[in-house]
């Protein structure tokens, strides 16, 4: 599985941004996709999941701001997020995963990453 993620960027406090998973080859056929964030000197931190039936899960810390999404027919995974704020800013990666899990261990495939910044 390759997965591509893109949509990041710089925004103001308050703002919203829209990130784009997009999965190739052995795509996501009953698998879960992920999106988790890295701050610098921080942990990888679990951001949301999706399955490919729709189940969701968001991390307490953006609970309410975020919501994940997916095309199937397009194997790629969404994710809206609004009023965010300067601690959103973190480099953002999507994975996918065999099994149901907010865990970034349980994940086997990374994409390379995407940059969001927010600034006060």
């Amino acid at each position: 599985v390759q997965l591509q993620a893109s949509g990041g960027g710089l925004v103001q406090a308050g703002g919203s941004l829209s990130l784009s998973c997009a999965a190739s080859g052995r795509t996501f056929s009953g698998y879960a996709m992920g999106w988790f964030r890295q701050a610098p000197g921080r942990e990888r931190e679990f951001v949301a999941a999706i399955t490919r039936g729709g189940l969701t899960n968001t991390g307490d810390s953006v609970k309410g701001r975020v919501t994940i999404s997916g095309d199937n027919a397009k194997n790629t995974v969404y994710l809206q997020m609004n009023s965010l704020k300067p601690e959103d800013t973190a480099v953002y990666y999507c994975a996918s995963s065999t099994l149901w899990s907010s865990k970034s261990t349980r994940y086997d495939h990374w994409g390379q990453g995407t940059q969001v910044t927010v600034s006060s």
